[in-house]
């Protein structure tokens, strides 16, 4: 059997989906009952109804070791996508929890009971840092401490290093760094997770584009990948896992217009962005506000990083779907 952690999230619901259409016996644990209503959501979506019924849901949580050990039972696949995304510094202490004690906790329940293989799904955010004579960040770039991180990607980093643990414990691992993940248009029922709310920024009127750039891929491509390298002979490894490197400005363009929305025009410079975070501090430390955009957000959205997918195209031979082209089918479910 196969245990999926992060079942009600964006990954983890398409991963179920993906594995149960597959042929596989699947375990998803949850946190709260109402969240699994978003699962189905999705298997809705796709009209798969039928097969969310093969799901055997159990109550559980990665921060509470009794509840895992009934989770692990009659388990010899892992696939661990619960996180906490957060770009907001309040949730320092949370995100070094969640992502950091609960992976350490999958995995020493993972190699307490035997676990044939662990797939754990990170980001690109836990990729190195560029060095002046590179052009692109690939698997093997080193992390510069030095170098200022978010909390999200620390805690996506240090979660990496209890997987390596794992590794060094006879746990055979994979891990996936995923770039911005598309999945499908937010509706009445499926809800803004993650960077869908892309979908509902620009719908909602958003003005502003800038012009860095990031890796992007389809929902649909993560899950694929996943699976085939969890039934490959390929283990202990990590890839990075983008379709291509777009600009800000161009996926927001396609979002417009395959929503019929209005494209943003203001181009939103470094000062201006340094300037919006700044004025945002501000703005939730009088108010006690969640924090919209964070230092690391508006650096980010300017930045211009180049990921390579060499390593997994020459690993499984992947294709990739074009991330413009799934904009526009999405848009039509």
């Amino acid at each position: 059997m196969v245990l999926v952690t992060g079942g009600t999230g964006l990954v983890g619901a398409h991963l179920l989906l993906h594995l149960i259409e597959n042929g596989e016996n699947v375990r998803a644990i949850y946190r709260n009952q109402n969240n699994i209503k978003k699962t189905k959501s999705v298997f809705e979506l796709y009209k798969k109804e039928d097969l969310f019924e093969k799901i055997n849901w159990l109550e559980a949580d990665i921060l509470d070791v009794p509840s895992l050990e009934i989770a692990f039972i009659d388990i010899q696949y892992v696939y661990h996508s619960a996180a906490l995304i957060s770009f907001d510094p309040k949730d320092e202490e949370l995100l070094r929890k969640t992502n950091i004690e609960g992976t350490a906790n999958m995995v020493n329940f993972s190699i307490a009971k035997g676990i044939k293989k662990f797939c754990f799904v990170s980001s690109i955010a836990a990729l190195g840092d560029i060095a002046p004579h590179e052009t692109y960040i690939t698997e093997e770039t080193d992390w510069n401490p030095e170098k200022p991180h978010s909390d999200y990607a620390i805690s996506k980093y240090g979660a990496e290093m209890e997987v390596w643990r794992g590794l060094q414990e006879s746990l055979d691992v994979i891990i996936l760094n995923p770039g911005v993940i598309l999945g499908p248009v937010p509706t009445a029922k499926i809800c803004a997770q993650g960077s869908a709310e892309l979908y509902t920024k620009v719908a909602n009127g958003l003005s502003f584009y800038t012009l860095g750039s990031t890796g992007f891929i389809a929902i649909n491509d993560v899950v694929k990948i996943a699976h085939e390298l969890m039934k490959s002979d390929i283990k202990n490894e990590r890839f990075t896992l983008i379709s291509d490197n777009i600009v800000f400005r161009d996926i927001l363009n396609t979002i417009a217009d395959a929503l019929k929305a209005k494209k943003p025009t203001i181009h939103a410079k470094p000062l201006l962005m340094n300037f919006l975070w700044m004025a945002d501090l501000i703005f939730a430390t009088l108010f006690f506000q969640k924090r919209r955009i964070t230092k690391a957000t508006a650096k980010a959205s300017y930045s211009k990083n180049l990921y390579s997918n060499e390593k997994i195209k020459t690993a499984l031979g992947t294709v990739f779907l074009d991330v413009h082209q799934y904009i526009k089918d999405v848009s039509k479910l």
